[in-house]
């Protein structure tokens, strides 16, 4: 492969957007209300239609014969390299929209500078794809505003559920080989300078929900590595079935 670590960095931010939007598909025909059904199933689309342009650039680059459904659909589990944070499951309304939200605020953060990357293919997926996230952050703060300012159950659901996914959030500022190859070469995003203004985004959001910020200074990590929760096994098993079961299929 001629570029190995333009590869990898391609399948980091690509993997993110495929695994939230196979949770997120999920949720097809069982969201809350039928407004919001669909708006979870459209930023679904949204992200899937950007993994598509990744993965389409990704296969020029490998050069292998592989396609766009090869690399979503064909690789084993310590291939993937999300974050763990969108890999953890639909529990109740309340971690989804958390778990939307966590990850909403650093992709919108991320793709504001992947706009500048020298490489013109990956600054115009940003372009595009910038349109999209910056609807998925306002509707996912709007609900965590309702959630957290709204009745006691609620506000009770959707603490329990920031908490326990806060644990996953510093992952999204570590660093690969890959990327910190392609940050030299002025391609990538050095995340690690995101991380002071995600969290005062985020602490801000909070603040005006009425939820409290977690203490918890125990952080977990491994997606970037291919190291994943039990979760992804499942979730896996699900997004490849078809492809597994009838190999080279096509619409």
């Amino acid at each position: 492969m001629k570029n190995e670590n333009l590869y990898n960095y391609i399948l980091g931010i690509a993997d993110n957007s495929l695994i939230l939007g196979q949770r997120l598909g999920e949720l097809c025909g069982h969201g809350p209300s039928l407004e919001t059904d669909i708006a979870c199933t459209n930023m679904s689309l949204d992200l899937l239609g950007q993994v598509r342009s990744y993965y389409q650039y990704a296969t020029k680059i490998a050069g292998d014969g592989r396609t766009e459904d090869d690399i979503a659909m064909l690789r084993k589990e310590r291939e993937y390299f999300n974050v763990l944070l969108v890999e953890q499951p639909n529990t109740d309304f309340g971690y989804t929209m958390a778990r939307q939200f966590l990850f909403d605020v650093y992709h919108f953060l991320m793709l504001t500078e992947l706009e500048k990357s020298t490489d013109l293919n990956l600054s115009a997926i940003a372009k595009k794809s910038i349109k999209e996230v910056s609807y998925h952050k306002r509707f996912s703060s709007d609900w965590i505003k309702r959630l957290g300012d709204g009745t006691e159950e609620s506000h009770s659901r959707i603490q329990t559920a920031i908490n326990d996914l806060w644990t996953y959030t510093d992952e999204l500022f570590h660093q690969t080989e890959a990327d910190k190859a392609m940050v030299a070469e002025g391609v990538g995003v050095d995340v690690t300078k995101l991380k002071d203004a995600y969290y005062e985004e985020v602490n801000a959001v909070l603040e005006e929900a009425t939820l409290s910020v977690p203490e918890s200074k125990y952080f977990q990590k491994g997606g970037k590595q291919g190291i994943h929760t039990e979760h992804m096994g499942y979730l896996l098993a699900d997004l490849q079935y078809m492809q597994r079961t009838y190999p080279n299929m096509e619409w």
